[in-house]
């Protein structure tokens, strides 16, 4: 039975359990316990770890990365930005372009944006039927589960943020000179479509969701989205028989 997820039905504010001066001391924490698993993670050469960062436009994805990975070493750790298909991308089946940056053993690879763009964007602008986003929402759980397989632990979040945080973020963007790089026309127009791409989004919780968990993480506040993130990464590794290979007698 598939679950349902009621983005409506879930804050985009912090937990009440902590404020952001705990949430910065934990951070330094988190920070040094993700800089050893690393550490462990590219000795051993043992797992993959793919990070998928999604959210509506403002959400704060760039910032995530920036400020959740800031102790890890940039030897083994990379980002890929996902955008609108090349010429050449479209050319090929929708999961090509993304197959070839997963990452190999040893290494984080974080996307920023990624495969779900390819049920994202054409469910809100209706360029394919239901049964054929269903298809490829089986297509990407069939590759997931591959990557799994191959000892690829992947983390899947969603920063979930509120349309009236959405405005307030594009009006900066656009008024604020150390900002006015981002931003973009088009932002405005996607921004008015909060809730199509908030239904959107729930039917790819509904129908991505059979290899991987989804992590809804609220966004309205970065501070805490940041910690969020980083707790949540920590965790999940933490499980994972991650540590330094031993000397071979």
């Amino acid at each position: 039975m598939k679950k349902h997820i009621d983005l409506d039905k879930m804050s985009t504010l912090p937990d009440k359990k902590i404020n952001k001066a705990e949430a910065d001391i934990e951070m330094v924490k988190l920070t040094e316990q993700l800089t050893d698993i690393q550490d462990k993670l590219y000795a051993q050469n043992k797992y993959a770890v793919l990070i998928v960062l999604q959210g509506m436009d403002t959400a704060g994805k760039d910032s995530a990365v920036k400020h959740v990975f800031s102790g890890v070493n940039p030897a083994g750790c990379n980002v890929k930005s996902f955008k609108a298909p090349t010429e050449e991308e479209s050319a090929h089946h929708f999961l090509w372009r993304i197959s070839k940056e997963c990452p190999p053993k040893g290494m984080i690879k974080i996307f920023n944006r990624s495969h779900y763009e390819d049920v994202l964007v054409p469910m809100v602008n209706k360029l394919l039927s239901k049964k054929e986003l269903e298809e490829r929402c089986h297509e990407i759980n069939t590759f997931e589960k591959g990557l799994v397989k191959n000892n690829t632990i992947i983390i899947k979040f969603f920063l979930h943020i509120s349309h009236e945080e959405q405005e307030e973020r594009l009006a900066e963007r656009k008024n604020n000179p150390r900002k006015q790089w981002k931003y973009q026309k088009g932002d405005v127009k996607d921004i008015a479509m909060h809730k199509h791409f908030k239904n959107a989004y729930e039917f790819i919780f509904e129908n991505c969701d059979n290899a991987v968990n989804w992590h809804v993480i609220p966004a309205d506040k970065k501070w805490y989205k940041n910690y969020a993130i980083l707790q949540q990464i920590v965790k999940t590794l933490s499980l994972y028989d991650i540590d330094y290979p031993k000397i071979k007698k």
